[in-house]
């Protein structure tokens, strides 16, 4: 696609604000252009937070998402406020644990265990990458080396590893749900 908007949507402490600073690095190295924004309620941890990322191969005249082209929620308290910026073709990546409306359902949403499979890896902390991984299978928004060299970049030092291995498994995840039922 020559523009994507994204927004990846949870709770604080999900990493979530990290996660769209390593996208939009990873979509910078491969030369496209990209406004990052973001919000958070004013908690530490628990309260809704969101990056959003507008996407394109040339300058960005509008840095602020209008009409999703893929939507990433973590956590069900961000649901709210995502229903006026879908459109037919936005593609949904819930989290199949945390989310568990059908509010999204007529978009027809892709529920993967994110929170689960960083669970599973040992680190909750690393869903964030987890997601990440699935949104670059899921989609054509940047390459999968260009995002590990982007977190290499941007990531605390302490959870590179770990969060390479999400990436990984993420991909995994996000190719799979691809395949044909």
């Amino acid at each position: 696609m020559d523009s994507y908007e994204i927004r990846l949507c949870g709770t604080g402490g999900q990493g979530l604000i990290l996660a769209g600073r390593i996208l939009a690095d990873a979509v910078v190295r491969e030369g496209r252009w990209v406004a990052q924004s973001q919000a958070f309620e004013p908690l530490s941890r628990g309260g809704v937070s969101q990056a959003d990322l507008v996407i394109s191969s040339s300058m960005v005249d509008f840095p602020l998402v209008s009409d999703l082209d893929f939507l990433l929620v973590l956590d069900e308290l961000a649901v709210a406020g995502t229903h006026e910026l879908l459109t037919p073709a936005s593609s949904i990546l819930l989290d199949s644990e945390r989310v568990a409306t059908d509010a999204l359902d007529a978009c027809r949403p892709i529920r993967l265990p994110l929170v689960e499979t960083a669970r599973t890896l040992g680190n909750l902390r690393a869903a964030n990458m987890v997601a990440l991984g699935a949104l670059v299978a899921l989609t054509d928004v940047c390459q999968r080396d260009s995002l590990e060299a982007a977190m290499l970049r941007v990531s605390p030092k302490g959870f590179q590893q770990i969060n390479q291995r999400a990436i990984e498994v993420g991909c995994g995840l996000g190719a799979e749900s691809k395949q044909p039922a």
